[in-house]
């Protein structure tokens, strides 16, 4: 496949390569780490706790299918394409394997974008709302940014992956929506502790899941 985009691609890259300095790659390390697999994994690990210990489970299976079941596509998706990285050595770089799509954007996107879209349906302000979303928006910036500055990745695989995630996301919401329904309607698996519950009876409407 021609990518009709190659041109802006390699000057793009070429143009962060030519710039990079030991502060400036510093910088853009700590950004990237933000799309690690490894934090990544990390607060997927304590988010999980979080979920079992709340027994909030179509949260649990939402939040599993949706960021590690992303990244699984996403990698099978660079065995598929094969693009090979802009720079796989220099002086500050020293990558292996596949450029399209971005595994740390993708990450980044997939995390921070199914955390706001659990976090979101809990604020009733506007402004706090607006700050979560723009909040995960500019993680995910970072990230694809310092993946383009660090010459891992062309402009277009961090674009992709951004796309791709988005698009993963939307997926899952729409399909675990009529598991959340099921499980609000039935009283014997609460989605919140028994207090809340008792204090929600008392004052208003059924609890809601977190998507729903």
């Amino acid at each position: 496949m021609i990518n009709p985009l190659a041109g802006p691609d390699h000057e793009v890259a070429g143009w962060f390569h030519a710039h990079l300095t030991r502060t400036f790659v510093s910088v853009l390390r700590a950004f990237t780490e933000f799309g690690s697999s490894e934090w990544v994994g990390t607060v997927l690990f304590f988010t999980v706790v979080f979920f079992v210990w709340k027994k909030w489970w179509p949260s649990l299976v939402t939040l599993i299918v949706a960021v590690p079941g992303g990244m699984l596509l996403n990698e099978l998706l660079k065995q598929l394409v094969h693009r090979h990285r802009p720079f796989v050595d220099g002086p500050f770089v020293d990558w292996s394997g596949y450029s399209f799509a971005s595994g740390h954007t993708i990450g980044a996107t997939l995390l921070y974008g199914q955390l706001a879209l659990f976090i979101l349906p809990a604020m009733k302000a506007r402004h706090w709302r607006r700050l979560t979303v723009c909040s995960a928006a500019v993680l995910i910036i970072l990230v694809g940014f310092s993946r383009v500055a660090l010459g891992a990745h062309f402009l277009t695989d961090v674009l992709a992956a951004i796309v791709f995630g988005i698009l993963w996301l939307a997926f899952c919401l729409f399909v675990g929506k009529p598991m959340r329904q099921a499980v609000v309607l039935n009283p014997a698996v609460p989605l919140v502790d028994e207090a809340a519950l008792v204090r929600i009876e008392e004052t208003g409407p059924p609890a809601q899941s977190l998507l729903s």
